[in-house]
């Protein structure tokens, strides 16, 4: 396809990835913080390699983006909670649902300019915290009652132009490209039970770093090691009983199952230069090949990975015969077969092990989510390449293209 728009810049190397297990809204991650989660996963990333220490971080992207109480720039700190040192330059990324991906693409290009040599990228969200706004309390309540707007609702999961949810957009993508309810259950359940399958064989173990939670009145505490929906039984009939969510007039075709479910947790990877890696007698598990961004109509947002793909394939200088695994990050089920029709791909090489339907979608971590379940699947299944592609609210898409060197 072309020349690698990075072949003349120097590689970079992703060192370790690792996430929280995906906790559910109100679930077992609850009681941690975004900032909590976040700082686990760098702390968790730099144990994976012991010949890294803090003070060799120079910076940090770290995505989030229900940011609303947790205080000023969270990536910094996530950053100086997990014991980097304060000369660490530390910025909080918020693409929406692609932050995630956008931080390490940002990671990358700063190694590849020569401004840094090891960066830690990720992102991290507890959707189970975020709190609700008083927005006319400042100017005080002349008279009558007012309205508590939803903070996780304003600035997650509406969109910004009609307010609307973004159900009704997967809404309208299930329109546009004619699949029907039915496809979409089935999608769903083909995801939740790759990700059981990843969870009961212990494929999801590697990628995992468990999270303690403090016990309460002299309670025990307890270790949360796996992602929460998925240790759910499947019920494969009550699936496909639920109503719509969105569209309740006999045309919807959205349901809870079948949409990602709002949810905890972080991920985070160090990227490194080859001066660097070989200095520190590091092994790499990737290289860094290419990446791309796309955006179109805001409610349109739903096919932008169709967009964002092929430009970081292009980028990377690499076809899509020549991935061996894909990871589309399921906002909903429609998402992932709108993409999968307009690109051409094969479910048989998309979300090998379940992807957000299955697991849950925290939005600033979904993005290094997805990289850092890709990354396991190419393992798991011997690949050499894979991309990862996300859209995100506002009509935008983040994609990013990885040679597997595990």
């Amino acid at each position: 396809m072309g020349s690698t728009g990075t072949s003349s810049l120097p590689p970079v190397y992703i060192v370790s990835a690792v996430r929280t297990p995906i906790g559910q809204f109100q679930g077992s991650l609850a009681s941690r913080t975004a900032v909590q989660l976040g700082s686990h996963t760098i702390k968790s990333a730099l144990e994976r390699v012991p010949s890294l220490k803090p003070e060799d971080v120079e910076e940090i992207f770290y995505g989030n983006v229900l940011s609303a109480n947790l205080g000023q720039n969270p990536a910094r700190q996530c950053a100086l909670t997990a014991g980097l040192p304060e000369s660490t330059v530390c910025t909080t990324v918020n693409k929406v649902c692609a932050s995630g991906t956008k931080s390490i693409i940002l990671a990358a290009q700063t190694i590849m300019t020569g401004n840094a040599s090891c960066v830690v990228a990720g992102g991290t969200e507890s959707m189970s915290n975020v709190p609700h706004y008083l927005p006319t309390l400042r100017k005080g309540i002349k008279l009558g009652a007012d309205t508590i707007v939803d903070g996780l609702l304003k600035d997650g999961l509406q969109d910004a132009y009609t307010s609307e949810h973004m159900g009704l957009a997967a809404e309208e993508c299930s329109r546009d490209h004619s699949i029907p309810r039915a496809d979409q259950d089935a999608y769903a359940i083909r995801s939740i039970q790759k990700a059981q399958k990843a969870t009961q064989s212990g494929v999801f173990a590697r990628e995992l770093a468990p999270v303690e939670i403090p016990g309460s009145r002299g309670k025990p505490s307890t270790m949360v090691d796996k992602d929460e929906k998925p240790s759910i039984p499947l019920n494969e009939e009550k699936l496909r009983a639920m109503k719509p969510a969105f569209v309740t007039d006999g045309s919807g075709t959205v349901t809870a199952p079948n949409a990602s479910p709002l949810s905890d947790g972080a991920a985070a990877v160090i990227l490194v230069s080859e001066p660097f890696l070989k200095a520190h007698d590091l092994k790499p598990l990737a290289r860094i090949m290419g990446w791309g961004d796309a955006a179109q109509k805001p409610s349109k947002f739903t096919t932008a990975p169709a967009l964002a793909i092929p430009k970081a394939l292009q980028h990377a200088g690499v076809s899509a015969e020549d991935v061996d695994a894909f990871e589309i990050n399921e906002a909903f089920s429609v998402v992932a077969l709108a993409n999968l029709k307009l690109l051409g791909l094969a479910e048989e090489k998309v979300n090998l092990h379940g992807g957000a339907v299955a697991l849950g979608h925290p939005l600033g971590c979904s993005g290094a989510r997805i990289v850092v379940s890709l990354l396991g699947a190419l393992r798991e299944n011997k690949g050499k390449i894979g991309c990862a592609g996300i859209c995100n609210g506002g009509g935008g898409a983040s994609a990013l293209v990885v040679e597997n060197l595990q």
